[in-house]
């Protein structure tokens, strides 16, 4: 007698141009849950041209059910110098609250694991709220381990464009082709 497994209620797929407004309602939705609603000035035409367009600079994978998303991941492919290798980055882990707790933030989370492991990354790695417990005791359940002995830094858009006019003059060619 063989047994079937039992289908799961969602499924996971890679993201699609046409999926870019959801992925934006979604990123807005993560931005209230985290009290930054503020922070969301992405629009669908950044959403189309850096998840979607020529050279995308990040990633989406959605959860479904019944056909409606209702999680994300977002990430990106960096580089570890030390390691020699790219690793994933995971920006945003997103499932809406009525679909919490039925397995799909661990699909995400491990279907960005697999893709890490398929492109040879090194590491994956991601940051996390301080006042998120239960995202912090997510992560732990599946292994992660705090890097207690590294600090988030961060330039805003005016810090940002403050530092860049203290550059010397140099010419760094094309990096987007």
């Amino acid at each position: 007698m063989t047994s079937e497994a039992e289908p799961l209620p969602f499924q996971i797929r890679a993201s699609r141009a046409s999926d870019g407004p959801t992925i934006l309602r979604l990123i807005r939705e993560l931005a209230a849950y985290e009290k930054l609603e503020n922070e969301v000035v992405a629009t669908p035409e950044d959403i189309a041209k850096h998840l979607f367009g020529p050279q995308p600079s990040a990633h989406a994978i959605l959860a479904e059910v019944d056909g409606q998303a209702v999680g994300l991941a977002l990430f990106f492919f960096n580089f570890s110098t030390f390691r020699g290798k790219r690793g994933l980055y995971l920006e945003d882990l997103f499932v809406k609250p009525e679909h919490r707790g039925s397995g799909i933030g661990k699909g995400l989370f491990t279907a960005c694991a697999k893709i890490a492991v398929d492109r040879d990354c090194g590491r994956f790695e991601w940051a996390v709220l301080n006042w998120n417990h239960p995202a912090i005791g997510f992560y732990r359940s599946m292994g992660a381990k705090p890097m207690t002995e590294w600090t988030v830094n961060r330039l805003d858009e005016t810090s940002l464009t403050d530092a860049a006019a203290l550059a010397p003059d140099f010419s760094f060619g094309t990096i987007d082709g």
